[in-house]
């Protein structure tokens, strides 16, 4: 995201920032909109917009494994909510979409050096409920660390509250991010 007062960079910050002070839970049915999984691993969003999302985690001690490095959990669980991230963006305010994922495969390419990783997934494909995103992961001196793939499925939920969930680029939540 760049600064220049572009009318997306509003649309995309007000996003970030709903997601940041928004409900636990949904107003129609209840459901919780927050994963207290990923928050309690300090996952920030930090770009959300159509097919597209950034994530970052300042490492902590309780991120690392026994060699002192990122656990491949964490690794895993960036890379899964990233990607579903990606795929869960709507321009529609109030539009709630959710997403499970059903297959995530990743590759471990470098150790993080520093106190901070970076995901940033893009959407590779998708149709009406079913959408694939591509994701890297650098750490704070931009050195791939880990790449994947991950397929997610719209659950029927994202479809429902009066709004359609067809096309490329069709919706996501706006309310949250990932799984």
């Amino acid at each position: 995201m760049t600064a220049g007062g572009r009318s997306g960079d509003a649309r995309i910050m007000q996003n970030i920032q709903d997601t940041t002070h928004r409900p636990e839970t949904d107003p129609v049915d209840g459901t919780a909109l927050r994963s207290p999984f990923h928050d309690h691993l300090g996952f920030q969003l930090l770009e959300w917009r159509e097919n597209f999302a950034r994530m970052a985690v300042d490492l902590q001690p309780h991120h690392l494994n026994r060699h002192g490095i990122p656990h491949g959990g964490v690794i895993l669980a960036m890379l899964d909510e990233t990607g579903a991230a990606a795929g869960n963006w709507s321009n529609t305010s109030g539009q709630v979409r959710r997403s499970v994922t059903v297959d995530l495969n990743a590759h471990f390419t470098g150790r993080a050096h520093g106190g901070r990783v970076i995901a940033t997934a893009r959407i590779a494909s998708q149709g009406r409920s079913i959408f694939f995103a591509s994701t890297e992961i650098h750490d704070a001196h931009g050195t791939l660390i880990a790449f994947g793939s991950s397929t997610h499925r719209r659950s029927r939920e994202s479809h429902g509250h009066g709004h359609d969930a067809q096309g490329p680029g069709a919706g996501a939540e706006e309310s949250q991010p990932g799984e």
